[in-house]
């Protein structure tokens, strides 16, 4: 084989792909990222917490972000196992910590045009067809334009699994088949109600290399997001824009029928679009790195929306994907040691995530069955056949 086009080739250009190209590009690394759909696309997981924000800082994007003007909010309203109570994510009350309401398609742009910059050579639209092999080694990917020769492959492309598909790699579940159900709605939320549901009118702030609060900060009439379990499972909603409101149902339960529409406060808006769906199945590819390839993002593990970090854990394994491909670049570490380290770094977080969901199911009144024994399983069938994201 003649050798690599690139350094790295990333599939998929959301939160994971993009960090990866980015920490890649900036360590002098040939990348190419491959985008298979037009930008903008709707994703969900439009909530970050205050700990995103020195993400942001290290990606080079804490600027873009900040002109951006994303909603800001101090905590949550939650109820869950016991009466209905507002959790703050934390701080002083004279600077309490700012969570976003980040709408995917502004931080898709966002992180994606931060990869340019970085000198990564974006291709989109751009549909991967397969990846490349050369003795047992992962060596570019088949695009349906030509081939891409690389050192590494990294595959972003989201829950569809499209490199563990192509390489035999089995999946360890630790939960049924969960389905998430999200969709948008567009008007104005009436309050709702009570002194209790105020947010406290919090100061600007300049910085955004800590938790702080910053200009668009929410009035004290904004409605932070809002998590509501019931005997099936649970819905959260949020305001991710002004006039403009996410939900997402999961049902915990065997046997129910999936909801078509929002939560009943946001019931009078008008849907933008129909309900989507997401299979968020507790799961992790068993070998998320190996010779020549890393999976990140969704790509390597899934979990549902009550974890609370999706877009936070892409960004982060994104970046330390990049981070061990450059260390093995630089001959600062093998291949193998690379490897290692990444798949040992992505086991543990995976796991003590699915403890930490399993302990907040139990705490429900109908808690499933299954969560009670939830544990990372056996090797699950390969994922369906996709082609990448």
């Amino acid at each position: 084989m003649l050798g690599p086009d690139v350094d790295v080739v990333v599939v998929g250009g959301g939160p994971a792909g993009s960090a990866t190209a980015i920490w890649c590009a900036r360590r002098g690394l040939r990348v190419a990222l491959c985008e298979r759909a037009r930008f903008p696309r709707h994703r969900p997981g439009e909530t970050l917490p205050p700990g995103a924000e020195p993400i942001f800082g290290q990606l080079g994007v804490a600027a873009a972000v900040r002109a951006a003007g994303f909603v800001r909010h101090p905590g949550t309203w939650v109820t869950w196992a016991g009466p209905r109570r507002f959790e703050p994510f934390g701080g002083g009350d004279d600077d309490p910590w700012l969570g976003f309401q980040a709408p995917r398609e502004d931080l898709d742009r966002i992180l994606l045009a931060a990869a340019v910059r970085a000198g990564a050579v974006v291709h989109q639209p751009c549909r991967v067809l397969r990846p490349r092999l050369d003795g047992g080694r992962v060596a570019g990917v088949e695009t349906a334009t030509g081939p891409i020769a690389a050192r590494w492959v990294v595959d972003a492309a989201g829950g569809g699994h499209w490199l563990a598909h192509h390489l035999g790699l089995p999946l360890r579940c630790a939960s049924p088949r969960l389905i998430a159900r999200y969709g948008y709605a567009r008007g104005e939320c009436p309050t709702r109600g009570g002194a209790e549901t105020e947010v406290p009118e919090i100061a600007a702030a300049e910085d955004l290399s800590a938790p702080s609060p910053m200009p668009h900060a929410p009035s004290p009439h904004a409605e932070a997001p809002e998590i509501v379990a019931d005997e099936t499972g649970w819905t959260w909603s949020a305001r991710i824009a002004p006039g403009r409101y996410h939900w997402t149902r999961l049902s915990l339960a065997a046997g129910e029928p999936p909801r078509a529409g929002p939560p009943p406060r946001l019931a009078g808006l008008t849907p933008l679009g129909r309900p989507r769906g997401a299979d968020v199945t507790w799961r992790m590819v068993a070998r998320p790195a190996g010779a020549g390839y890393v999976c990140a993002g969704d790509a390597a593990a899934v979990l549902d929306p009550a974890s609370s970090h999706g877009v936070l854990k892409a960004l982060m394994s994104g970046m330390m994907a990049g981070h061990v491909i450059a260390h093995a670049a630089a001959g600062a570490a093998s291949p193998q040691a690379a490897i290692q380290t990444y798949t040992a770094w992505l086991t543990e977080w995976f796991e003590a995530d699915v403890a930490a969901l399993t302990r907040l199911y139990g705490e429900l009144p109908c808690s499933p069955a299954w969560a009670a024994g939830a544990a990372p399983g056996p090797p699950a069938p390969r994922p369906p056949a996709r082609t990448g994201d």
